[in-house]
């Protein structure tokens, strides 16, 4: 008997290899992909590999760009889009060893996409719709073989058809909803500029768009705020007015003439000492806040490393909604594996009479909540590690005890009018101690003082503030915030918010929507806001889980949407002339808006573009051809204004975009101070030679956008640069 197991990552495949294998794992290629051939208990195995999804939806009878459309099917994923060309070669593959095998498992991720990645290639590749099923939430080499000895003769049905329904309802919403607004655009102006929506698109920005019109209607006021200070067994206090703030400046002033050169007595003191409970165990929105708080990653950057570790062994599986930890994971082994990294704290929750963790209610139906697997990672550095540590000392804290902290409070008087000093610290770290540095509490400790004590020096002032608009959403809020609605998943509201940055629908780290982005909110609204409705978004969410629960079927779900969507673009072609030049002149603004520096400085009349040709982005005056300054820019790469002046020589900054780089600012002046660190030609010859900076690296020649330049080769540690000057040739600058 002949076995074929399918995984959805070549990472998992080898894994599953090497744990199953009662001898010498075999590897074979196929165009390079590798697979593997091993024996257990007598049976010949085939393990081979998806890239993720090698099926997916596209239009069946395709005929040009038009809408609605609703007559649609799965076809291999390289034959539709180019981008995925690399699939074929697995595809086929997968088709290949097919044939010489009699059963199937399907060892994909335990969930959704697992399933489906699992149930097409069972379809479209054997004729099959069903087969035995691995179920795992870590890849250690133990989780694998107790997956493949507890094998599901089943694959999940109910599941499959939910993630069917899902991916053909986003599919037919994306792609007409998308057509319809780039088609408006071109008949109305005959101008043709891609543009996108979809089923949670359109409701997420329209989230945003309504905080952003929140923050516009705003209207900072004034208000003036009293303090009391003075000293304390010698230390400088600040105390708040007990009352709060004032609108009216008057009662504000009034106090301060009440409490002028009037004692402060400490009329009393009262002390609260409080628990803080552990925090509970990461589900995947937990986790993206707190890598975005305490390590600045953004949720799909989080969510992308969290992969990578768990392919790796070193965490479970992240898309989970769990915050639970099931005794079955072996609380006792992990704890003991990690004692070789985290001694103390692994140490500390073994010598625990019970090992009991604190949970949230939240649960998942495949996966546990995120937990190392004990297994140290021994290659892997930068944010990734940080990750990891954040993740293993949530485990731990989760066994933790309550920390205790007190908070003490003085209430002072000032000839009748109220002052109240707070200060909070902790008594007992408990939990604190096991989460580390990412335990960050502010601690403030009062000096000693006794009731009827007197302030030396004590005096009033006022504060003239004024009121503060909403703040508006990080990405890491947005998907907490979709999720707090039940738009999208866990695994796709990072990929949602990603799409609108891509779109120049929104932008910076605050969420602010572009121009664009309010003009197209704006035009939907007034036409067609049915695209906007959140409540229809979230009924077909709740359809999916229905599916699942066999109390829905695919059939139904998909019949609404395409009744929906048929009244939604028989409106939107009503107005399509009026949406696509909406559209259309959102879209000149936005682009001229991006591409305006300021007033060029030698015709003073017009301003800066940046513009592009075949050689890639410069910068040129808009009064060409009466003025012809350009200034060059770093090519293969993508740039953006970035609204600021360099303070070293007055030009415009822009930002450099590299894909896998950081954004990079730099002075467009090419003879701005910023890019020149010169040094004598000679101390080329210090190539190979210790860097006078950090003292371990060693000196390297490097490239960067204009010209060569010596770089210690201990960067990002060390961030020694030095221009090379030739004089026998033309001076080569490096940005810094």
């Amino acid at each position: 008997m002949t076995t074929m197991i399918i995984t959805e990552k070549p990472s998992v495949s080898l894994k599953i290899a090497n744990s199953l294998a009662e001898g010498k794992v075999e590897k074979k290629l196929h165009k390079k992909i590798p697979y593997y051939e091993i024996k257990h208990k007598g049976r010949k195995i085939f393990v081979v590999c998806a890239v993720g999804h090698l099926y997916t939806v596209t239009e069946k009878n395709k005929q040009g760009w038009h809408y609605p459309v609703f007559d649609i099917e799965w076809k291999p994923t390289y034959e539709v889009s180019k981008t995925a060309s690399f699939t074929k070669p697995y595809l086929e593959l997968i088709k290949k060893v097919s044939k010489n095998a009699k059963d199937f498992i399907v060892a994909c991720d335990w969930d959704v996409e697992g399933e489906v990645i699992g149930y097409n290639i069972l379809k479209y590749v054997t004729g099959k719709e069903d087969s035995l099923r691995m179920r795992y939430s870590t890849t250690t080499s133990e989780d694998l073989l107790i997956s493949y000895e507890k094998i599901g003769k089943h694959i999940d049905k109910k599941l499959v058809e939910s993630g069917l329904t899902r991916h053909e309802l986003d599919w037919i919403y994306g792609i007409n909803l998308s057509r319809a607004l780039t088609l408006s655009i071109k008949h109305a102006k005959n101008m043709f500029k891609i543009m996108s929506s979809g089923r949670v698109q359109g409701p997420t920005l329209h989230i945003l768009y309504k905080k952003e019109k929140e923050i516009g209607k705003f209207k900072s006021e004034p208000y003036w705020e009293i303090y009391l200070d003075g000293k304390l067994s010698k230390k400088k206090i600040i105390a708040d007015y007990k009352k709060g703030h004032f609108k009216d400046k008057k009662k504000a002033q009034e106090v301060i003439k009440k409490t002028k050169n009037k004692k402060a007595i400490i009329e009393d003191i009262k002390k609260r000492e409080f628990k803080q409970n552990p925090l509970l165990p990461f589900d995947l929105t937990s986790l993206q806040s707190e890598s975005h708080r305490v390590l600045g990653l953004s949720p799909k950057i989080t969510l992308e490393l969290a992969q990578m570790l768990y392919v790796n062994s070193y965490i479970s599986y992240p898309r989970t909604s769990s915050q639970k930890l099931p005794p079955s994971i072996n609380y006792k082994k992990i704890l003991t594996s990690l004692k070789s990294k985290f001694e103390k704290e692994a140490e500390f929750i073994l010598n625990k009479k019970s090992l009991k963790p604190t949970e949230g209610k939240k649960t998942d139906p495949a996966h546990p909540a995120i937990y190392p697997t004990g297994i140290i990672p021994k290659k892997i550095t930068g944010k990734a590690l940080q990750l990891y540590e954040l993740i293993v000392r949530r485990f731990f804290v989760s066994f933790g005890d309550p920390a205790v902290r007190e908070t003490v409070s003085y209430e002072i008087d000032c000839n009748g009018e109220k002052f109240e000093l707070k200060g909070t610290v902790t008594r007992e770290k408990g939990w604190h101690t096991l989460y580390g540095k990412f335990a960050k509490y502010k601690e403030e400790e009062l000096p000693k003082a006794e009731k009827n004590e007197e302030i030396k020096n004590s005096k009033t002032f006022m504060e003239e503030k004024e009121t503060q608009p909403p703040k508006r959403y990080t990405e890491a809020s947005l998907v907490k915030e979709l999720e707090k609605k039940g738009l999208g998943t866990k695994a796709t509201r990072a990929d949602i918010v990603s799409t609108l940055f891509e779109r120049d629908y929104i932008s910076g780290k605050d969420l602010k929507v572009t121009n664009l982005g309010m003009k197209t909110i704006d035009t939907l609204k007034k036409y067609v806001p049915e695209i906007l409705d959140e409540k229809l978004t979230k009924e077909f969410e709740k359809n999916m889980e229905e599916i699942r629960e066999g109390k829905n079927t695919k059939k139904k779900v998909l019949d609404h949407a395409e009744t929906h969507l048929k009244k939604i673009f028989k409106k939107f072609k009503e107005h399509e002339l009026d949406i696509g030049k909406a559209l259309a002149e959102a879209n000149i603004e936005t682009r001229i808006k991006e591409s305006t520096l300021g007033k060029c400085p030698t015709c003073k009349k017009g301003n800066l573009m940046i513009k592009r040709s075949k050689f890639g982005y410069f910068v040129a005056c808009s009064k060409y051809p009466n003025c012809k300054v350009t200034y060059p820019l770093p090519h293969n790469a993508l740039i953006k204004p970035t609204n600021k002046i360099c303070d070293k020589c007055g030009f415009s900054m822009v930002n450099v975009i590299r894909k896998g780089k950081r954004p990079q600012v730099l002075c467009i002046n090419p003879k701005c101070p910023s890019r020149k660190l010169e040094i004598k030609e000679k101390d080329v010859k210090d190539l190979g030679k210790k860097c006078p900076k950090c003292g371990k690296g060693k000196l390297v020649l490097k490239k960067g956008f204009y010209g060569e330049f010596l770089a210690c080769d201990q960067y990002p540690k060390c961030h020694y640069t030095k221009r090379i000057v030739d004089k026998h040739k033309k001076k080569k600058s490096l940005n810094t």
